[in-house]
């Protein structure tokens, strides 16, 4: 599966993107949504991991057009700004799922097995 990680935070994408390569996924990043917005247009994408708060464009701002451009590519926000508001916003968008920071790797290994069975990938 070829996912895209979306935070600001260089430390994150890099420990995020060690847990979906752990789980055989081809891992692409971007630091904000301006840049998960231009990687969906350019990228056949299986999923993406969406930091609510960035610079530029935030999550929620990108998770719509990415969802206006791609209506069935599924979505995994993933904050620590987990407010009860944003949560209910961000589903209501069309997120599939929203795991919060810090997350654990079975949090991640979850998402990544719904993902796959969404998707008819397979574990190998």
């Amino acid at each position: 599966m070829k996912i895209l990680i979306t935070d600001d935070s260089k430390l994150l994408r890099k420990k995020l993107r060690e847990e979906l390569e752990s789980l055989g996924c081809e891992v692409l990043e971007a630091s904000n949504g301006k840049e998960a917005i231009q990687i969906n247009l350019q990228e056949h994408l299986d999923a993406i991991f969406l930091d609510i708060v960035m610079p530029e464009v935030g999550g929620i701002e990108a998770l719509q057009v990415i969802k206006e451009v791609n209506p069935d590519l599924p979505v995994v926000m993933v904050s620590s700004a987990g407010t009860p508001q944003k949560l209910i916003r961000t589903l209501k968008m069309g997120a599939m799922d929203f795991i919060q920071k810090p997350y654990t790797s079975d949090q991640i290994r979850k998402a990544v097995g719904t993902l796959q069975r969404k998707a008819g990938v397979h574990d190998q």
